[in-house]
């Protein structure tokens, strides 16, 4: 991997990371009272980060599946048509 490439990789965790952020602070946090979390508030950021991470392996599991599946028939459409790749 290219000094570019682990550039770009960590630029897009860090958006990622952001996003989640952003999208359970927003969900979680309601109370500015106190500089400490809550229980209730902790426990949704948690629940929260962990739904977002198994969903996004979730789909990320389920495009690989669907790459392999598009790629075998691309294969079988070419041997099919007598233009081996």
């Amino acid at each position: 991997m290219t000094e570019a490439d682990q550039i770009k990789t960590f630029k897009d965790f860090l958006v990622q990371y952001n996003k989640l952020s952003e999208l359970c602070f927003n969900d979680c946090i309601h109370d500015f009272t106190s500089r400490n979390l809550r229980p209730s508030e902790d426990k949704c950021t948690v629940n929260c980060m962990e739904k977002y991470l198994r969903t996004n392996q979730r789909v990320s599991q389920r495009f690989h599946e669907f790459q392999m599946v598009a790629n075998e028939n691309m294969l079988a459409l070419a041997q099919k048509s007598g233009n081996p790749s």
